[in-house]
């Protein structure tokens, strides 16, 4: 059961309560993640960076987040 304003979705692999008026940018900020540095997985296809602020989440939407790594 989610909290009134909550959804349930999926990010890599575990239910994740959040707020239901996210879109994908806003989900990677709250999540504290550098959005020049990941790359995303939508409902089980690549999601273009540029259609990240107006994708909208919704109740049960799975997502896979992979995040890049500098080093040497």
């Amino acid at each position: 059961m989610s909290l009134q304003g909550h959804i349930t979705i999926h990010v890599n692999g575990e239910d994740k309560e959040v707020a239901s008026d996210l879109t994908v940018t806003a989900l990677l900020e709250q999540m504290g993640l550098n959005a020049g540095r990941v790359a995303v997985e939508y409902n089980r296809a690549i999601l273009p960076r540029q259609k990240w602020p107006e994708t909208s989440i919704a109740s049960g939407d799975r997502f896979e987040i992979v995040q890049f790594v500098g080093g040497g």
